[in-house]
């Protein structure tokens, strides 16, 4: 079954190229095949395919038809002297070209030159609540919205897969690590603390890695994009009375990673680890909707000395709780209120399990649903 993706990769190849990443089974594929339909693929996935471009890479403009306009080229970072080859074309023959890639590492490393006006970056995400007709919630928060977990029948053993492939894929094979045992107990630790925010001595103590190597993965989780760092909002100084904490927060790119690794197969309202996935399915969405439509939101978070937070300032301007329960109180309000006026924020949010929207002082409370709906439909971020 075929879901249709909420990016608009065509709108964007009108105007130039594409590199499309994002982690390994994100539908990226499938996309380009029935979405685009290049007329050409080279799928370096392919051994015979990635032998014959690694060996004589300039096939690729000599087999060029001038009927050829749109070409996708799968898996690019591994085979990164193609990006020279790409951009000899794009420059001489206007052709369009689609590159996929589930790293972004070696790529930004040795050919950042093609970004430079020639191709825009897009990052393609699991499934989100726009994409999706019969939204399940418990099991996009059990499992995650990776596509093939998602319509599994069996997601939670091909999460548990996932993982292990990424390991073997990415790190091992990639070398990106020489201590693949370091980093596989990082790895469970890091999904310990995901939606936290992150004291790199103190999981270097229980990972028994060096603080300065704890920064190191994560760096590697983050060119693998396998996640995403979101830093705390520094407010102008007249605006706050306390100073804000300096420690940033790391996010899974899908919740089915923490829980693979933290051995998740059901989730129970009202326990951390169901707020901790609600928080999780709230931030992924807003980070997609970010990507997919309004790239210049600015998302963070917000918490002081005080130990006031706020989960999500969006464009230093909108405040959003996230509450998994099903009734919001008044008391629950208190600190949005607070910490809102300081920071002059001009609407206030909470997100929620309850059934109807509501208002309570100047706080929007919306039920989640509700809330991603109008935030797929551009009203929230406007």
């Amino acid at each position: 079954m075929y879901v249709a993706r909420s990016v608009d990769l065509q709108a964007i190849l009108r105007k130039t190229s594409v590199l499309l990443l994002g982690p390994r089974r994100t539908g990226k594929s499938t996309l380009l095949s029935h979405e685009l339909k290049p007329d050409r693929v080279y799928n370096l996935l392919e051994s015979d395919m990635y032998q014959a471009l690694s060996s004589r890479p300039s096939q690729i403009r000599e087999s060029l038809r001038p009927t050829d306009k749109l070409i996708a080229i799968d898996e690019i970072q591994k085979l990164p002297l193609l990006m020279d080859e790409v951009h000899a074309l794009i420059e001489s023959r206007g052709v369009r070209f689609v590159l996929t890639g589930s790293s972004a590492r070696k790529l930004m490393r040795t050919h950042t030159k093609l970004m430079g006006g020639r191709a825009r970056s897009v990052n393609l995400h699991p499934f989100v609540f726009s994409e999706l007709k019969d939204f399940d919630l418990t099991k996009a928060l059990t499992f995650g919205t990776l596509p093939f977990v998602y319509l599994s029948d069996t997601p939670w053993e091909d999460a548990r897969g996932y993982v292990s492939d990424y390991i073997r894929e990415e790190i091992v094979a990639g070398g990106l690590s020489r201590k693949v045992a370091h980093f596989s107990r990082f790895l469970e630790i890091a999904a310990i603390s995901h939606t936290l925010e992150l004291n790199y001595e103190s999981i270097g103590r229980e990972a028994q890695v060096p603080a300065r190597t704890v920064r190191d993965y994560y760096q590697i989780l983050e060119d693998t994009l396998f996640g995403e760092t979101l830093y705390p909002y520094q407010p102008k100084k007249e605006r706050a009375s306390r100073r804000a904490t300096a420690h940033a927060k790391f996010y899974f790119f899908d919740i089915s990673v923490a829980h693979a690794l933290l051995k998740v197969r059901e989730l129970v309202r009202g326990t951390a680890q169901y707020g901790a996935a609600f928080e999780h399915l709230v931030f992924r969405e807003l980070t997609t909707y970010r990507d997919y439509r309004n790239r210049d939101i600015e998302l963070h978070f917000y918490r002081d000395t005080a130990k006031r937070e706020i989960d999500f300032i969006v464009d230093g301007s909108i405040g959003i709780e996230v509450k998994s329960g099903s009734q919001v109180h008044d008391r629950d309000l208190k600190r949005l209120v607070e910490v809102g006026a300081e920071l002059q924020l001009k609407r206030k949010i909470v997100v929620s399990n309850e059934r109807f929207r509501r208002r309570v002082f100047d706080i929007d409370i919306y039920p989640i649903r509700e809330f991603l709906t109008e935030l797929w439909e551009g009203s929230l971020c406007a």
